[in-house]
Formats: structure tokens, sequence, C-alpha cells
């Protein structure tokens, strides 16, 4: 037996489990490579905001890694987290926000996502967060992730400059024989190649491949120096939150936004990797207060590294499918986040943007992951009940008023309102749940709120 394995063992009961220590190495450095692209992105994203892409690379590795070791040693699952699509783009939208004559400022937007962390983790602890996923109707549930995909979709196709804006239709196509767009489109082809015959990391694979084609173009450019140095500084967003920002009252629905979609990103993609994993036991997760938990203090403890909300990754289906089944995945992944930052280098010429004549500069490489994120999180359509309009079109109106009204946070609220005026109008009023009432009071208040504050 290996020097090791008995500790391994007595910490992540891999023989209970069916696996083995190899399996679990295996599994971790796949969900790694899978989900790695965040790493690259997320610099891209919280940049728009003003905040400094090297340090929030540096807090991106930082809070996946502790939150990822959270769910390893804390409930023994082969789950990673990072932070999340869509929670990042609402966080550059609440950023962009003007409450009584105040941009709210990413300093702002930290603020909100560290309240909804403390109150995710004060719900942990009194098992309230079951309670409300069940109570939110499946259809909105899935409109939620298909329209939050519309959503990163269209930023990704802009960030590509296939999609540029209209003073005339909006928006409208853009010069697709510019190198910028040319180079995404051939990103977004390979990539999505890759991911139909199922390469493990093809998200990555496609970006590296993406910047490299770029360099010769000088579309792409590489920052100097060698690929390896030390991490980037925390000191620029680290501890910056703004918790005054919060003092409005139009703020409250920020931090309830960023608290549902933490808690329906989190259920969701728990019940998902755990089905996948064979972790299941009549239809309940064992332990699940305990990986719940992970995803409160990552979001708490993320923010205030400064990230936006931390939550499990789905992509930790591609190492269950390895053989991962326990924590000791988990930790491989996290390794490999904090093993990540001693290669900011490549991560500034992956996530840099391509300076353009007029306008802000483009990401060509990381367009194509938004666009092919975005394609994924529609899955969920199918599930919507079509033929019953009261269903539908309260999950018709969250899927297109997050892209048409760029705001997560307004699609959220269309939704949230119509769902419960028309069960009420079609005389089928009991069907709701006293809780999606309330929430769609919450909601009305809210577009009152930003309308007035605005």
């Amino acid at each position: 037996m290996a020097a090791g394995a008995p500790l391994l063992e007595r910490l992540f009961r891999l023989s209970e489990h069916g696996t083995t220590a190899r399996r679990e190495l295996r599994g971790g450095a796949v969900t790694f490579l899978t989900m790695s692209y965040i790493i690259f992105v997320q610099p891209a994203v919280l940049g728009l905001t003003g905040m400094d892409p090297g340090a929030v690379m540096t807090a991106t590795c930082v809070a996946s890694a502790l939150a990822t070791l959270v769910m390893a040693f804390g409930a023994n699952y082969p789950v990673a987290l990072a932070p999340c699509m869509g929670e990042n783009f609402f966080f550059v939208t609440v950023a962009g926000l003007t409450v009584a004559g105040q941009q709210v400022g990413w300093r702002g937007a930290l603020a909100a996502v560290f309240v909804s962390g403390v109150l995710f983790l004060g719900l942990s602890l009194f098992k309230v967060r079951e309670r409300i996923f069940h109570a939110i109707p499946g259809s909105l549930r899935h409109a939620i992730a298909a329209g939050i995909g519309v959503f990163i979709a269209l930023i990704g196709l802009s960030e590509a400059g296939v999609v540029v804006n209209n003073p005339h239709a909006l928006v409208t196509l853009g010069d697709l024989s510019a190198g910028t767009p040319l180079l995404a489109l051939f990103g977004l082809a390979l990539t999505a190649a890759l991911m139909a015959r199922r390469v493990p990391g093809a998200i990555l694979l496609g970006m590296l491949a993406t910047a490299l084609v770029g360099l010769p173009f000088e579309i792409v450019t590489w920052p100097g120096g060698l690929p390896v140095s030390a991490p980037p500084s925390l000191a620029p967003v680290a501890f910056e939150l703004d918790l005054g920002a919060l003092a409005e009252p139009a703020m409250v629905g920020v931090v309830l936004v960023f608290l549902l979609m933490v808690l329906f990103d989190t259920v969701g993609t728990l019940t998902g990797v755990a089905h996948h994993a064979g972790l299941m036991r009549e239809g309940t997760l064992p332990r699940a207060g305990r990986a719940l938990l992970s995803d409160a203090v990552g979001t708490t403890a993320g923010a205030l590294l400064g990230c936006s909300t931390v939550s499990s990754y789905i992509e930790s289906a591609a190492g269950v499918s390895e053989g991962a089944r326990t924590g000791l995945a988990s930790v491989v992944t996290a390794a490999l986040f904090l093993l990540a930052l001693f290669f900011a280098p490549v991560v500034q010429m992956v996530g840099g943007g391509t300076p353009q004549a007029a306008g802000p500069p483009l990401h060509p490489v990381i367009a194509p992951a938004m666009i092919l994120v975005g394609a994924m999180m529609m899955r969920g359509v199918r599930e919507i009940a079509w033929d019953d309009l009261t269903e539908a079109i309260p999950a018709f109106l969250v899927i297109v008023g997050m892209p048409f009204t760029y705001n997560i946070a307004t699609g959220l609220a269309l939704g949230f309102i119509a769902y419960p005026l028309l069960k009420l109008l079609a005389g089928r009023g009991r069907e709701v749940g006293a809780l999606v009432y309330v929430l769609g009071l919450v909601f009305v208040g809210h577009l009152a709120l930003v309308v007035h504050f605005h």
C-alpha cells in the first residue's frame, strides 16, 4: 500500500465509495481542466467595472481553492466551486447602477455579494434554503438558467465583435471581415468541435489555441517575460467593500437577486452532480447541509477577497465521469487552482482585450467560452411546460427579459411578478405557494425603487 494511503482512506473513505486514489487524482484534474476557463474569464469580466484584473485573478483562484477545500473536507464530495458565470455579469450590471444619483461601483457590488453570502450562511444554519428552492416553480428555475445563458451569449457575441450597437436597430451584425471577429469565430468553431467530441478541458484548450492563432496577427499580444511569475497582489481589491452603498432601499432587491441566484445554482448543481455520481440516497443528498455550507463560505470569503458569487460548478460532472467520488478529487482541483496563481502572464494574454479604433477593447479569446456556456445553460428549457400558458409566459418573460433589458434582476422581476398574477387571473391562484406571492411583491417593490432612484 502506498505511503499516505491509510490517511487518505480515513479522510475520504475511498473503499466505501468504490474508488481509488488514482481515480480521484484523475477526476480532480479533469474537473479543473473543464472549469479553469473561469480563471481567464473572471478578470476580463470584472475588469469591466474598473477592478484590477491581476488582483481579480488571484482572488478567483484563492476563493475557488478555499471553497473547494471546504467541500472536500466538510462534505467529502467531488464538487469544485468557483465564481459563477451569470452572477459575475450581474455583478457588472450592479456596479454600473445609478442609485440616488450615485454609481454603486464595484465596491458596492462586493458589499451586496458579501451580505448575500452572510444571508446564505444564515439560511444554511436554519435549513431554510431547501424550502425556498422547492417553493419556486420549476418553470421559473429552468427559465432563470436559460435567461442567464442568453444574456451571457449576447455579451460574448458583443465581446467578439460579431454583434455591435446600431442606433436604428439596437444591434446588428459586425464587420466579419475584421481580424477580431474572425478570430472569435475560429475559436467558437474549434471549441464547439472539441466539446462535441467530449474532449476534457475543451473550453480551456479552445481558448489557448485561439490565443496562439491570434499572436502572429497581433490580435492577441504577449505581455512579455516568462510565462511563470509571482501571483499578482490581492491588495487592490481585497477588503474593499463599500457597505454604505447598501443603505439605499433599492439595493435590497439587488441583495435578494444575488441570494436567489446562488440558491438556484447551488442546489441545482449539487443535485445534478450527485445524481451523476450515484451519491443520492432515496432522493436526498446525504450531508447536504455541509455541501451547501461550502457555497455560503465561498461567497462570503470570496467577496472579502474581491470576487463575485462563488458556487458549485456543474463542470464537476466531468471529473465524476472520470471516476471521482470523494472529496479527494476536490483537494486535487483546489491544489491546481493555487498552482494557476503562478501563470498570471498566460492569463493576461488569454483574457486581455484587443484595442479597437473606436469603443472599448474586445475579447475575442474568451468570447467563444461565453457563447458556449450560454448555449449549455439553455438545456433546461425542455423542462418548461410550454403548453400551459400560466407557466410558459412567465418563463418566457424571464428568458427574454434578461438580455433585452441587459439586466438579470429585471428579467427575474418580470417572471416572478407575472407568475402569481397570471395564475390569479386564470383562476388558479391556489397553485401558487405563499412564498412565491411574497417574492412577487418584493420584486414589484424592487422595480419601483429602481425606477425611483435611478
